[in-house]
């Protein structure tokens, strides 16, 4: 028998049912009513005595389709499927390979033993989605493993090994060599050794994983480890429940919950995060663009930003040449790149074979014909345009035609830059976020003149550095920065108002920020900041207190983690943020200056004063088409700058709490503090007067 998804053959007295359905084999509504049919047709078959479930292509079952959240509930045919296929009176083998998360491992847990390929890795993501396991993994597997472990495994969602997944206890065994082979051998031992059916929701839940001491403190770990999110509790509940219910009256319960998550803010803000960093590499008028290979790289400026890029491309296993222009700056930045990578090490992260190896494709240079052959070069010295217009009028001279010649500027017109070649087609911005070889956001910015295939060449070269990318237009701090004016100025007005900067990371870190922008400030290095607004101080307003806090404590030499001094004290080797009354005598001292006076602040004050600027700027580039949509938007401050994926975004945020809302609170504090900093977006008001969302007005633009 062979269906669209799923077909079905006899290896003797062992039906082999394979699914393949690329490109990872997700359970679609097809899928289920394929595996339906086999069903059915294995239940007719005479002589059957058991059956073998497997996948074709690079994995098993990778997961529910996820497309579906959104539509009418699916749980019961979930449900109702598994449970067939668990109920079967003859032995059910599951072999599963690649990446077997959510609904692939639920449908393995309905399936009576599990073997696996080596490098399989199993998973149950879905909290970090703000909903639970549904189709039966809150059941199951605490049958297989017991309470505390099914909920260590679902709360922590993060994949194990086969290895792992044995000493769990939910994987019987790992298969070397042909798995479906192997596999058609472990079944016909099973059957040797008078093996029968094993089914998973016959078992009794171990009540000693399941005492309420257990259930307590896995209760604390949801509360710690999901703040302002729901989902994590209803994992408790539903595990937890196993112990006292059937297995019947555990999945309906389990669909109740699941379903109760999927109408949370929590969770559609997490599926849209989902779908939105999906939606980025959809650009308009590429398709006929090619792609440029690249084979080589460069980058120039062997500091923090410019190392950590080289590691991401030696990571993508591409060779990259580090310049810089003095042998110590290069020294320094090699020294560091080896301390990265023996970091990774120690943490078992990387073998020390793999080290070697990805050391060996960074070359170290002070020549700029060393540059010659790489087809992408990137730009990452500090922030000063006769440097920045410098080296690219160098590189117009050198580099080989069609390479890109990328600029990592957070701030400087790219235009600008771009002028100071021949070739400025083949110019484009690559803004990394620090730790570059860590920060999954990649702002790519083209220019008037940036060409498509450039821009095709640099979204795809995103795939292989594991970079989310997101297009923007030219313009003051491109999408990312020019949002985090507002929010920043806000935060140090703030402090300097009378509140303490612990008071204030304290309250956007509770909010769910992953970390308040103060203490951002010290990591990155106040100077930068102090940098950035000194060379670009005509794009301000005339305010005199405008980001006066950094300034203060740069001329006191308080430059954050890095001189163990900033907003916070830091010890050495220690980033723990420490309370200094130096500090805060700093910024009381400078705001007696600018005669701010003293007042008490509410956490939701900050809140709203910190949130509302940055929500109404990204109002503004939607408005202005620098972003191409709004999830665009709302993928770049999750990305890159610690924003709650829960709740979706800016602009998905400012839509939940109703634009109305916004624009109120906006004037609340345009009475309080003047029109200078607080007036609403344009289309802000526009779409409070016509009763709208922005996911409404976006939707009228696709």
């Amino acid at each position: 028998m062979s269906t669209r998804t799923v077909s079905l053959r006899q290896d003797g007295d062992i039906a082999v049912v394979t699914v393949n359905n690329p490109p990872v084999n997700t359970i679609t509504a097809a899928v289920r009513a394929d595996l339906r049919q086999a069903l059915e047709q294995i239940r007719a078959i005479s002589g059957i005595k058991a059956v073998l479930l497997r996948c074709d292509g690079s994995t098993f079952f990778s997961g529910a389709d996820i497309g579906e959240f959104s539509g009418p509930p699916r749980e019961e045919e979930y449900r109702e499927l598994f449970n067939g296929w668990e109920n079967l009176p003859i032995p059910v083998v599951v072999a599963m390979h690649g990446t077997v998360m959510g609904g692939g491992l639920e449908i393995a847990l309905a399936g009576h033993y599990r073997v696996a390929a080596p490098g399989t890795r199993f998973g149950m993501p879905e909290v970090t989605l703000g909903i639970i396991p549904g189709a039966g993994g809150t059941q199951r597997m605490p049958r297989l493993i017991g309470v505390e472990k099914a909920l260590d495994f679902i709360l922590s969602a993060r994949p194990v090994d086969t290895s792992q997944a044995q000493t769990i206890g939910f994987l019987d065994a790992v298969i070397d060599g042909d798995l479906q082979a192997g596999a058609i051998e472990y079944t016909r031992d099973l059957l040797a050794a008078g093996r029968g059916p094993r089914r998973t929701g016959e078992m009794a839940v171990d009540a000693a994983t399941a005492t309420a001491e257990i259930i307590a403190r896995m209760k604390d770990e949801a509360r710690k480890k999901y703040p302002n999110r729901n989902a994590g509790l209803v994992a408790v509940e539903a595990v937890s429940a196993s112990a006292q219910l059937s297995l019947k009256d555990g999945l309906e319960l389990e669909t109740r919950l699941v379903n109760g998550c999927k109408q949370t803010d929590e969770s559609r803000g997490a599926v849209y995060a989902f779908f939105a960093e999906r939606e980025t590499r959809r650009i308009p008028g590429l398709a006929d663009a090619s792609s440029r290979p690249i084979k080589s790289a460069a980058v120039i400026g062997a500091g923090t930003m410019g190392s950590g890029i080289a590691i991401c491309f030696a990571n993508a296993g591409i060779p990259v040449t580090l310049l810089d222009s003095t042998q110590e700056a290069l020294d320094r930045g090699l020294k560091g790149l080896d301390k990265t990578y023996a970091g990774l090490v120690q943490r078992g992260r990387l073998t020390v074979e793999e080290k070697a190896q990805r050391l060996g494709l960074i070359r170290g240079s002070l020549a700029y014909e060393d540059l010659r052959d790489a087809d992408v070069i990137i730009e990452a010295v500090f922030e000063n345009m006769d440097l920045k217009r410098k080296i690219f009028s160098t590189l117009d001279k050198l580099a080989k035609p069609g390479a890109v010649l990328a600029t990592n500027t957070s701030t400087l017109d790219i235009d600008v830059i771009a002028a100071a070649t021949s070739r400025p087609e083949d110019v484009i911005g690559m803004h990394f976020f620090s730790p570059a070889n860590v920060m999954p956001l990649l702002e790519v910015v083209r220019t008037a003149k940036t060409s498509p295939g450039t821009i095709r060449t640099v979204m795809d070269l995103s795939k292989p550095l594991r970079k989310t990318p997101v297009l923007a237009k030219v313009c003051y701090g491109f999408i990312g920065n020019r949002m985090m004016e507002g929010y920043a100025r806000e935060a140090e007005r703030i402090v300097l108002e009378g509140a303490t900067p612990r008071q204030v990371d304290t309250a956007l870190e509770e909010w769910g920020m992953a970390m308040g922008i103060l203490s951002v400030f010290d990591m990155a290095g106040i100077d930068v900041g102090v940098n950035v607004h000194t060379a670009n101080a005509s794009q301000y307003p005339p305010d005199p207190t405008y980001y006066q806090a950094d300034f203060a404590l740069h001329e006191a030499g308080r430059l954050g983690q890095k001189t163990g001094k900033g907003y916070y004290r830091y010890e050495a080797g220690n980033r723990t943020r420490f309370d200094d009354p130096d500090a805060i005598a700093i910024l009381r001292a400078r705001a007696a200056k600018l005669g701010i006076e003293q007042r008490q602040h509410t956490s939701q004050e900050i809140v709203e004063r910190c949130l509302y600027p940055l929500l109404n700027e990204g109002i503004r580039i939607l408005e202005e088409g620098v972003a191409l949509r709004a999830s665009d938007v709302d993928v770049v401050w999750i990305a890159g700058y610690g924003f709650p994926r829960y709740r979706g975004g800016p602009l998905l945020y400012a839509d939940t709490i109703t634009l109305e809302r916004l624009r109120d609170g906006i004037l609340k504090y345009q009475k309080q503090f003047g029109p200078m900093h607080w007036q609403p977006a344009a289309l802000l008001d526009q779409l409070v007067r016509e009763g709208k969302t922005i996911a409404q007005w976006q939707a009228e633009r696709t």
